[in-house]
């Protein structure tokens, strides 16, 4: 896994080792490439002063967590489709510095912490280059009759995924 920086962009690409055991070989496979995700901060998300209202950097959030997970193969429809619900279970953010109408935001998103039952993702804002805000967010998961579950064992390659880019952010 690497962690790819420019002074405008900044990603991941990380590689899944395949295991092929009828076969017997292992093939090294670059998989997925992870860019921040962009918001164009809307007029209607401003308050009187102008500065992007404090309650949308949660939407933000999410908009970035979903985008997140589709360019990791796990779009929202399929983990729905597998039974599978990730309910927030907390929010944390630190504002940093104000964004306001027509500014472009770019929001990385990268896994804290990873166990079978819980994620934790952490939200990197930026604006022009500079670090506006700084964000967290817990998260279980539950099968379709809202009962826990543990992903590891449950969706091995969805954790596996998670687990690929997590070992690549403590590297870091």
């Amino acid at each position: 896994m690497q962690l790819l920086n420019s002074s405008k962009n900044r990603y991941f690409v990380f590689y899944i080792i395949k295991i092929d055991k009828k076969k017997k070989n292992v093939e090294n496979t670059l998989m997925k490439t992870i860019k921040p995700y962009l918001h164009k901060v809307n007029y209607y998300e401003t308050d009187k002063m102008g500065i992007t209202h404090h309650s949308n950097y949660i939407r933000y959030m999410e908009e970035a967590r979903v985008d997140f997970l589709d360019q990791l193969g796990w779009s929202f429809i399929k983990l729905e489709e597998e039974g599978m619900a990730s309910p927030v279970m907390s929010v944390e953010g630190v504002y940093k510095k104000s964004t306001t109408f027509p500014d472009t935001i770019s929001i990385m998103v990268g896994i804290e912490k990873l166990s079978a039952a819980k994620l934790t993702f952490s939200y990197e804002f930026k604006c022009k280059d500079e670090v506006v805000f700084l964000g967290k967010s817990t998260h279980c998961f539950l099968d379709a009759k809202g009962m826990p579950v543990l992903i590891e064992r449950r969706y091995p390659e969805f954790f596996a995924d998670l687990k690929a880019i997590y070992e690549a952010g403590k590297s870091e």
